[in-house]
């Protein structure tokens, strides 16, 4: 089923999960880790306590429903600028700063080697299985 869904809807679904989550922190890194274009692993890291002057402190007020919202259409936005690559990671990391968010992408491509190989080798058998017909 989720095969099915276009990767922009997939990243719809992580953020309206996690959304919760987002409003109880000030600053994070979203990941969802793509296999053959389908989100499988998906989460937030962050900080959840801080030291100032030695003493342990929980972290500023989390994001607003339109830090969240902005945030959510940024990450299916910024889709766009994946090109050519089914397997890897996507990072976006966020931070609100004089209330105001400031957020950036990271896109990390994997490659399999041994599927590169297996590829090449099956195009050289179908191309030297032409030749011997023809």
């Amino acid at each position: 089923m989720i095969e099915e869904l276009s990767l922009p809807k997939q990243i719809d679904y992580v953020f309206r999960e996690i959304g919760d989550e987002l409003k109880r922190m000030s600053s994070g890194t979203v990941f969802v880790q793509i296999r053959n274009n389908v989100v499988g692993k998906f989460g937030i890291k962050h900080n959840p306590l801080e030291s100032r002057d030695g003493l342990m402190e929980p972290g500023e007020e989390g994001l607003t429903d339109s830090q969240v919202s902005m945030l959510h259409r940024m990450a299916v936005e910024s889709l766009q600028y994946k090109v050519n690559w089914t397997h890897g990671e996507i990072f976006y990391d966020f931070a609100v700063q004089k209330a105001k968010l400031c957020a950036s992408v990271q896109f990390e491509s994997n490659y399999n080697f041994a599927n590169i190989l297996s590829r090449r080798d099956s195009k050289l058998g179908f191309a030297y299985a032409q030749r011997k017909q023809g």
